[in-house]
């Protein structure tokens, strides 16, 4: 899977902890550049610090992804810093647990704008780039809820979660499909993109935590020079 990954920019929301910060580890490890966007500045910085005294290429910028403007400035400076955007990892995601008796209304407000405009904002945000490179890969990335339907109803978790994975069927309905791993070819000479939906475990309360993933790739072909 990270075959390839070298020399390759990836923007990566959420990346303060859990799999956003280990999920830069380990692939700032492999070579790739990583630009990390979180609310939590000190935190970011410090992870962008650590890599780069090791060597490593990364970048640090504060986001909030209910703002569309600071997700559009993230991927933007990802550009403006490194020439590209090769994959945007939508991660950052929170799941606060309540019976909807509860009616935590707040609580399904905030879990809107992070779980599902969050993803949203990602996408508009690197897709024009991607476009306009002809390759690149969007990865957005869901609780367990997105995947197994728990009886007892939990707020709207599994909703919000699940819509990363709606997101991704959307695509699907109107672009052919491939299975297989993520691409291992250069960027330059795979004029492609893709949307993949990953999934993760998660506690309650937590923006993002380690997970096994499940991927499932839609391949955007290149339109044709007639066109």
């Amino acid at each position: 899977m990270f075959q390839g990954i070298e020399n390759k920019v990836v923007v990566i929301t959420g990346a303060s902890s859990g799999l956003g910060e280990a999920t830069a580890r380990h692939l700032a490890e492999r070579g790739a550049t990583v630009v990390l966007g979180a609310r939590r500045r000190d935190r970011i910085d410090a992870l962008a610090g650590e890599l780069m005294s090791k060597g490593h290429r990364a970048k640090a910028v504060q986001t909030d992804v209910t703002d569309r403007k600071q997700v559009q400035n993230l991927v933007d400076t990802a550009v403006q810093e490194f020439g590209r955007i090769d994959v945007m990892l939508n991660n950052a995601g929170l799941m606060p647990l309540a019976p909807l008796e509860r009616l935590k209304i707040d609580e399904w407000d905030r879990m809107i704008d992070v779980n599902i405009k969050g993803v949203l904002y990602g996408i508009a945000a690197a897709l024009p780039h991607m476009k306009a490179q002809r390759s690149g890969h969007i990865i957005n990335v869901s609780s367990v809820y997105g995947h197994v339907v728990d009886p007892a109803p939990r707020s709207i978790a599994p909703p919000s979660s699940r819509s990363a994975r709606c997101l991704k069927d959307c695509a699907r309905k109107s672009n052919p499909i491939t299975s297989g791993p993520l691409s291992s070819r250069p960027a330059q000479s795979a004029p492609n993109s893709s949307i993949t939906s990953a999934r993760r475990t998660s506690r309650p309360g937590q923006r993002s935590s380690s997970a096994r993933s499940r991927l499932a790739r839609i391949r955007l072909p290149a339109r044709s020079p007639s066109r």
